[in-house]
């Protein structure tokens, strides 16, 4: 390490459901941590989604009091702040910089087609982390990795096309976006009245890091496209690191890793995925809640311990998580089959984290055929890795070890080894890494349940909707 020889960052993690904060010492041990929960978002009319009212600053500076509470340390004592925010969102601002109209979230259909001006309002169009950087810094500068689809963003430099008409093709002008930064770069510096409030250094720099799932990549210690990540959220994705930009993928979409000029792939995802696990918690309702009170556990500890018991497999109770149906497959609905006498809702649990192993894995592959690449394991994160039961599946679909990382976020860990990029504390992302991404835990593989799992996979699973769509087919015009 170089420069500093003490002290701590800090890194903001902004989610679709909460944002976390955490603050490191420069080694990656985390010492302090606090989340704020969002408010459901807004659908007022079909395909629109929005954040109601001021949310998502509201969760960000809610999350920052609430892990500096938590703090023993001497704020003073921080160095830097590195944000990261929920991808593929678009922030609509007045020139005074406040919302000229609500988050429009990533799950809104308008999102699926460039900006149209349509509201004189409107000065400035943005991403959540220009927006949220805007009210930590009051600059108008954002971060290049978290610009995809739909803007006139130059892959070769990182900053905006030269060319009018790609302005113009995307609905904007470039008077219109903010200026652009790279990982590891500046965005400014904490406003004042917020430093004071927070009683932080009054020029403590924030920080620029990426799109959330590459922030997170970052932070889960992925260095070489030999280890991928699984990210077990609402939405669950998986990721490789690599060199160059692939035109024309098929199975997964190249997007701006958090190490500039780099990429990670990431593979076909699954619309609530985890959101599976709480739709099924809401459904026993009240008895498990009963049930994890009397063992002093969580509701979800509970159903992994009982689900513990359920032969691998779930005595062949099979589910297919088509529970959100995509654009292109409406038709399409979830699937358990496989019911007799033998299944619990235990059984049924278990078949939905199997489901989902499956899912990714296939998901996975279907990447992998695309490119040559070979995997030496694997890195689970997200609310889901907390499952030892989920661990130990994916380890044995795979055949491969699995690894748990240590920390509340990786996304968090990720913004904060950004901080120390521009800090200089170690020579560059890779080395940083080295250093401060910690394994909890790693899971090994059982031979004979990696057999189990990928014959039921190749001869059941693969298969399945070659049947049942047409079924499908024929009651969604009855249903919906």
């Amino acid at each position: 390490m170089a420069g500093y020889m003490s002290g701590y960052v800090m890194g903001i993690d902004n989610g679709s459901q909460s944002t976390k904060v955490a603050i490191y010492d420069f080694e990656g041990n985390e010492v302090a941590f606090g989340a704020f929960e969002l408010k459901e978002t807004l659908s007022p009319e079909p395909g629109v989604v929005i954040h109601p009212d001021d949310d998502l600053w509201d969760s960000v500076y809610g999350a920052m009091k609430n892990c500096l509470a938590n703090f023993t340390g001497n704020p003073q004592e921080i160095a830097g702040i590195g944000l990261c925010t929920i991808r593929c969102c678009r922030v609509l601002l007045k020139e005074d910089g406040q919302l000229a109209y609500p988050v429009i979230s990533w799950m809104d259909s308008r999102l699926n087609k460039p900006y149209v001006h349509s509201d004189d309002q409107v000065k400035y169009v943005t991403t959540t982390s220009g927006y949220l950087g805007f009210r930590l810094t009051g600059e108008l500068k954002d971060t290049a990795a978290n610009y995809e689809v739909h803007w006139p963003l130059d892959h070769k430099t990182l900053d905006w096309s030269k060319d009018e008409e790609v302005f113009k093709a995307y609905g904007l002008k470039r008077e219109m976006v903010f200026t652009l930064v790279k990982p590891g770069e500046k965005l400014g510096t904490l406003r004042r009245e917020l430093a004071d409030a927070l009683g932080l250094n009054p020029d403590i720099p924030v920080v620029a890091t990426a799109n959330d799932k590459a922030v997170e990549a970052l932070g889960s210690g992925i260095k070489h496209d030999g280890t991928i990540m699984i990210s077990l959220g609402t939405f669950i994705s998986s990721m490789l690191l690599r060199n160059q930009y692939k035109e024309n993928a098929v199975n997964f979409f190249p997007t701006l890793a958090c190490i500039p000029f780099k990429y990670v792939y990431e593979s076909t995802g699954i619309r609530r995925g985890m959101w599976t696990v709480s739709w099924f918690k809401k459904l026993i309702g009240e008895e498990l809640v009963t049930e994890a009170g009397k063992l002093g556990v969580s509701e979800e500890e509970y159903l992994n311990r009982k689900a513990q018991e359920v032969p691998v497999g779930s005595d062949g109770l099979i589910t297919i998580l088509d529970w959100l149906s995509t654009p292109s497959e409406p038709y399409r609905k979830g699937i358990m089959m496989g019911f007799d006498q033998r299944h619990t809702k235990f059984h049924i649990y278990r078949s939905i984290l199997e489901a989902i192993s499956y899912n990714i894995k296939n998901n996975i592959d279907d990447m992998l055929a695309e490119i040559d690449v070979t995997l030496n394991d694997v890195v689970v994160i997200g609310g889901g890795s907390k499952s030892d039961l989920m661990m130990q599946i994916i380890a044995d679909l795979f055949g491969l070890p699995v690894h748990r990382r240590e920390g509340s976020s990786v996304a968090c860990l990720g913004a904060a080894i950004c901080v120390c990029q521009h800090l200089s504390i170690y020579s560059d992302f890779y080395d940083a890494v080295e250093t401060m991404v910690k394994t909890q835990k790693t899971f090994l593989p059982n031979p004979n349940n990696h057999v189990l799992y990928n014959t039921v996979n190749d001869t059941v699973v693969k298969q399945v909707r070659k049947h049942t769509d047409e079924i499908f087919k024929l009651t969604h015009p009855i249903f919906n």
